[in-house]
């Protein structure tokens, strides 16, 4: 039977394919009784299925590539310790002899106590390691059952593989990583989830928010996966098939035309040249930024060198990770933002109590409050800036005292190398995020103050339109084109060049090739984006006379109709 889910596209494309299910055994223990004289044997056996998953994630470590976030490591250890912790590993042998019990109901039993007991601490950290706990023993129940990994078993066909999951672990992903998917589909999962930013750096197909795919596809059925239009097609008919294997074949061959474009000046019709940056999360990101051409990193998210560790990194560490950026880039601009944790990012033992971490003490708001932490960053940054055009980018602000306050903060810091006859740019620039309504709302305070600008528009958004934009339930009201947020970007973008203030757009909407003319139209000259959609906008700015968008552009600024905006988008992009 054929039949077609929708869910929301991440990363563009079109796959064809044999689905192949993650197993997720909790959901299917069953529990039946164990002979007296066999409960040696099944305790054996549970030893024999503890000892394989240890087996699998140590290979794991060892396979974890130089470039791999410092996140997976992290996540493997904490992994290892909870499948070593006696809890897990010894609890349910007991189990097994009290109760003359199958090991997996055994395992069940022990998770179900050891879940409920995480439910009752107080601390959210902690309480959030129920979902490591959930993970480990899903892999163990695994091999009890006799599942697959999550890699399918070796064919001799040639057909492509197309992974299908409710959400994916950390050692998951490292085995998926591994392995040649064509695609990946998701239960859970939102636009801007850790799984959308790993299926974006994969580049292939991609869709989460299914909701209920999992249930209702079944292993080996052919599948069709279109991520730009975020549906999935069960079992096609061989028309439908053949029409979208032509889709795929034209896919295929206008993002081999793109790579031509790398080294092409991104300059409209009219001659206006347009910077395109990339950003990146680390310093191995950089080969990607290489391979795109982009022409300066827009935006260094430096807390991706603070997740999932137990130690803070040293300003030495930071301070050769921001120079390796710096010197890469010889002499191309560099903006390395201050760390920004909290909300749906956390320092490792710092999650906040606070019912609703994305309005609490994060990015600045935390810096301000751990001084010795942010100084130290800042010396690591000032200290860089000695080996290329670095810039100092402070997300959050929200008001004129926080400006004033994160500035006297980087005196502090480049007082302290002066002190220590430590070299820096005296005048390095410093920049501001604006993804906080009051900010855009406000801006004269920091165009006065600060020297460049930058839109981060994922927060923006969530935060104009009260919107969680890691939460799927609500993922349909996440709307870069709702007339409030136009207007916000419109009016930031306008009064920061009648500032004569640098401006540019980080997020997501930078790399959406369909809003690429709107912003031109708005006056944005610099983009920052992920490296594989740079080349995308980058067709699209030198296909654009940005002379002939005002019309269209003004109509859409008029405009409180979100379908009339979606109509003239449309006409722009014709």
């Amino acid at each position: 039977m054929s039949f077609t889910i929708h869910g929301i596209g991440i990363a563009s494309g079109i796959a064809i394919g044999r689905a192949h299910l993650l197993a997720h055994g909790i959901d299917e223990v069953g529990h039946y009784a164990i002979a007296e004289s066999d409960l040696a044997n099944e305790i054996a056996r549970f030893d024999t299925a503890i000892a394989t998953v240890r087996k699998e994630l140590e290979a794991l470590q060892l396979s974890v590539p130089p470039g791999a976030p410092a996140e997976f490591n992290a996540f493997l250890n904490l992994h290892l310790m909870i499948l070593n912790d006696e809890t897990l590993s010894a609890e349910p042998r007991k189990l097994i002899t009290q109760q003359r019990c199958n090991a997996e109901w055994a395992l069940k039993q022990q998770a179900d106590t050891l879940l409920e007991e995480f439910e009752a601490i107080e601390d959210a950290y902690l309480r959030e390691r129920r979902a490591d706990v959930m993970q480990v023993v899903e892999r163990v129940l695994k091999v009890l059952l006799g599942h697959p990994g999550p890699l399918p078993a070796e064919s001799s066909s040639t057909e492509q593989r197309i992974l299908v999951a409710r959400d994916l672990s950390p050692a998951d992903v490292m085995l998926f990583k591994q392995h040649t998917f064509a695609a990946f589909i998701t239960d859970l999962g939102g636009t801007t989830s850790h799984t959308a930013i790993l299926a974006r750096s994969f580049n292939i197909p991609s869709i989460v928010a299914l909701h209920h795919g999992w249930k209702l596809i079944r292993e080996n059925e052919l599948l069709i996966i279109d991520g730009t239009q975020g549906v999935v097609l069960v079992n096609p008919d061989e028309p439908i098939v053949n029409e979208y294997r032509l889709k795929q074949h034209q896919w295929d061959l206008e993002r081999q035309k793109l790579q031509r474009l790398r080294s092409t000046p991104a300059v409209t019709l009219d001659g206006l040249r347009i910077e395109l940056h990339a950003n990146i999360e680390l310093p191995e990101d950089m080969a990607a930024v290489e391979k795109c051409g982009a022409t300066g990193v827009g935006l260094f998210r430096s807390e991706f060198l603070f997740l999932g560790r137990d130690e803070l990194p040293s300003e030495d560490e930071q301070f050769e990770a921001y120079r390796k950026v710096a010197v890469a880039m010889q002499g191309k601009p560099v903006t390395i933002r201050t760390l920004d944790v909290g909300a749906d990012k956390s320092l490792k033992g710092e999650q906040s109590l606070s019912t609703n971490p994305a309005l609490g003490l994060r990015a600045i708001r935390y810096c301000l409050a751990e001084p010795q932490l942010f100084l130290t960053q800042l010396r690591a940054l000032l200290r860089a800036s000695q080996f290329g055009k670095v810039q100092i980018l402070i997300p959050m602000l929200s008001s004129a005292l926080e400006i004033t306050q994160a500035l006297d903060m980087v005196k502090r810091a480049q007082e302290q190398l002066r002190d220590r006859k430590i070299p820096f740019n005296d005048n390095i620039p410093i920049g501001g995020m604006i993804e906080i309504p009051a900010a855009a709302l406000a801006i004269s305070a920091f165009t006065k103050r600060l020297d460049f600008l930058s839109l981060g528009t994922n927060d923006l958004i969530q935060y104009t339109l009260a919107i969680d934009r890691a939460d799927d339930s609500v993922a349909h009201l996440y709307n870069p084109l709702h007339p409030a947020v136009i207007q916000l970007v419109a009016h930031t973008i306008k009064r920061a060049n009648r500032a004569d203030v640098p401006v540019a757009v980080c997020g997501e909407m930078a790399g959406d090739v369909a809003l690429t003319r709107l912003l031109l139209g708005l006056g944005l000259r610099q983009f920052s984006m992920h490296p594989s959609h740079l080349l995308g906008v980058k067709q699209q700015v030198l296909r654009t006379s940005v002379a002939e968008l005002g019309g269209v552009t003004r109509k859409i600024l008029l405009s409180e109709d979100s379908d009339r905006i979606d109509q003239l988008i449309e006409q722009l992009n014709a």
